[in-house]
């Protein structure tokens, strides 16, 4: 993980996105599953791109069953971006970067050049 992709936990959680000031995307995956890995670069370069207007973080859900149960994680990667607390779009499977970006782009605005 690179330095702007935060490590989430059930101890963390409340304070790192239901209480956070901007939008949380939250990457739910797991170690041995492939997808997760495959997407794992442009969830990166994603933090990088939108530092400082987007919090990013992963969620482990064998490290972390309470937190994947309570969103109803059944199937991994799954997206879910937060804001005020709350969920406010979802999106399961390895997505394009592009698309990615459209999401966190409806939720605070392009960035310059885009």
């Amino acid at each position: 993980m690179n330095e702007n992709v935060r490590e989430l936990t059930t101890e963390n959680w409340e304070s790192e996105v239901l209480s956070a000031a901007e939008p949380v995307l939250v990457d739910f995956w797991a170690e041995w599953c492939a997808p997760c890995r495959m997407i794992a670069p442009t969830i990166d370069a994603l933090a990088t791109e939108y530092a400082g207007r987007v919090k990013v973080g992963k969620l482990n859900v064998d490290e972390n069953e309470e937190i994947a149960g309570r969103y109803g994680i059944r199937s991994i990667p799954t997206l879910l971006v937060f804001r005020g607390g709350a969920v406010v779009e979802q999106r399961v499977g390895a997505a394009p970067k592009a698309d990615v970006a459209r999401i966190l782009d409806a939720h605070v605005g392009a960035p310059a050049g885009r």
